[in-house]
């Protein structure tokens, strides 16, 4: 070492350290990287993002390289520093392990803590460049990493640890697909964010959900004189209508109001037969069915409108592809006049919100932020009822899901107005002037 300039001393010092630090600010930027943007990137034709790839597919292959290059690099250091220090102050116990103590220090703040700190901060931007270095490196190393792999092969076998494809499976189940849409932040816009939410949803909620309920169902019954037909024909709100005979489980069929508006411009006499040749087989679904599959079955069989029926054929609601696509992107129609007045409701000032009875408990937990329960009844009627097992009086008041309710109307057996008031909503107070 004395042959050896002091400076070219220090210079090698320096270069063992920047190497030591390379070695594991890659292996902590490699670690970090996250696959599926880095499988984006090498589709749109990243050659780094591609490379990286590679050597993550073996792992094991590439911790052995940036570990036994960071032994030897760090353990050439600790050499070096010893021999510096040997050389100007002499072979002492003290130099020793002052020289030891000083390249540990160096080592930890240079060539882990810090290099680590930054792969960590930047994954990416630092694993893609790193990847054009460290493959060459592990195809010159192929027979060191070999050799010592069969070692860590034999003592792996020995603990009964099996290292294989398990351990790089980076599928992600639904959970884990939602709560990365739900970090996305500023990333995914607004409505974007809210269609994936909604599209993770589907497979939770059934058909009885979103569709809407019997009671409320515009149908035609061709059992009333063929003047109130017409009648309904020319005020009706929709596209099409189920029509069925006396009672409405009696479903007959499905009519398409346009036809039957071109049936009623004929000079002819017209009879119930003429209508119900106009009718298209219904199309029944179980209650249960969830949304999601529902949705492919509508793809399936070219439909777009089904009857919701119990267990013992009774219908209970309609369903109709408009109402699936609106659970996923938000409602985009409207299916009669003041429809889209009733819906848009929200608090006011006092934190109070009036509600028609059959508002369903999904709508309201979605636009007021309340946690009303949705394992049981749909309908906020339907969740009042349960509760008070009774039907109650105008005036009556029960508190929910820190949430008082107030009935303010009932008409036919049914809550027709109910008053909401959130607790945890404060009053706005407007200055007297």
């Amino acid at each position: 070492m004395d042959t050896v300039p002091f400076w070219v001393q220090l210079l090698a010092l320096a270069l063992l350290i920047f190497c030591s630090a390379f070695f594991a600010m890659a292996e902590t930027a490699l670690m970090a990287a996250n696959r599926h943007r880095l499988r984006h990137l090498a589709k749109r034709g990243r050659k780094g993002a591609a490379t990286t790839l590679w050597l993550l597919d073996r792992t094991d292959k590439l911790l052995s390289l940036v570990l036994i290059a960071n032994t030897l690099i760090n353990a050439l250091a600790t050499a070096l520093v010893t021999a510096i220090a040997i050389s100007m102050f002499g072979n002492h116990e003290h130099v020793i392990t002052i020289a030891t103590a000083a390249v540990a220090f160096l080592l930890i703040v240079f060539a882990e803590i810090s290099p680590k700190v930054i792969g960590a901060t930047y994954p990416e931007r630092i694993a893609l460049p790193t990847s054009f270095v460290l493959k060459p490196l592990m195809t010159l190393g192929k027979p060191v990493i070999w050799f010592v792999n069969l070692f860590v092969s034999g003592l792996l076998r020995l603990l009964r640890i099996k290292a294989g494809n398990n351990a790089r499976d980076h599928r992600l189940s639904p959970e884990e697909l939602r709560s990365m849409v739900l970090e996305g932040g500023n990333f995914i816009p607004k409505k974007h964010k809210s269609i994936l939410l909604n599209l993770f949803d589907l497979e939770k909620i059934s058909v009885e959900d979103v569709m809407t309920p019997r009671a409320q169902i515009e149908a035609l019954n061709l059992s009333v004189p063929v003047e109130e037909i017409k009648h309904q024909l020319t005020t009706c709100y929709h596209n099409k209508l189920p029509v069925h005979e006396g009672e409405i489980n009696q479903i007959a069929g499905i009519l398409h109001v346009r036809k039957a508006i071109a049936l009623l411009n004929q000079e002819q006499e017209l009879t119930v037969d003429h209508f119900r040749a106009l009718l298209t087989p219904p199309y029944f679904i179980p209650e249960d069915t969830d949304v999601f599959t529902q949705l492919q079955y509508f793809q399936e069989n070219h439909e777009r409108l089904g009857i919701i029926v119990d267990e013992y054929g009774e219908v209970q609601g309609l369903v109709t592809l408009d109402d699936i696509i609106e659970e996923m992107i938000g409602e985009f129609t409207t299916s009669m006049p003041g429809a889209a007045r009733a819906e848009a409701f929200g608090w006011n000032e006092q934190g109070e919100c009036l509600l028609d009875g059959a508002t369903t408990l999904r709508d309201i937990n979605k636009r007021l932020g309340l946690h009303f329960p949705l394992d049981g009844p749909k309908t906020l009627n339907g969740m009042i009822l349960e509760v008070l097992q009774d039907i109650p009086d105008a005036g009556v008041s029960l508190k929910i899901a820190n949430c008082v309710i107030e009935i303010v109307q009932v008409q036919n057996q049914a809550i027709k107005v109910i008053k909401l008031k959130n607790l945890s909503v404060k009053p706005t107070v407007r200055a007297k002037i």
